[in-house]
């Protein structure tokens, strides 16, 4: 639990794109 927590932690610190956000973003733009 803790891990999962300090991760949304450090998106907020930093606003850099996870690959799987860019795996999402590309399958959005897909299904669009």
């Amino acid at each position: 639990m803790s891990k999962s927590q300090d991760a949304k932690k450090n998106q907020k610190k930093a606003p850099v794109k996870t690959a799987k956000e860019k795996k999402e973003e590309k399958r959005l733009k897909k299904s669009k």
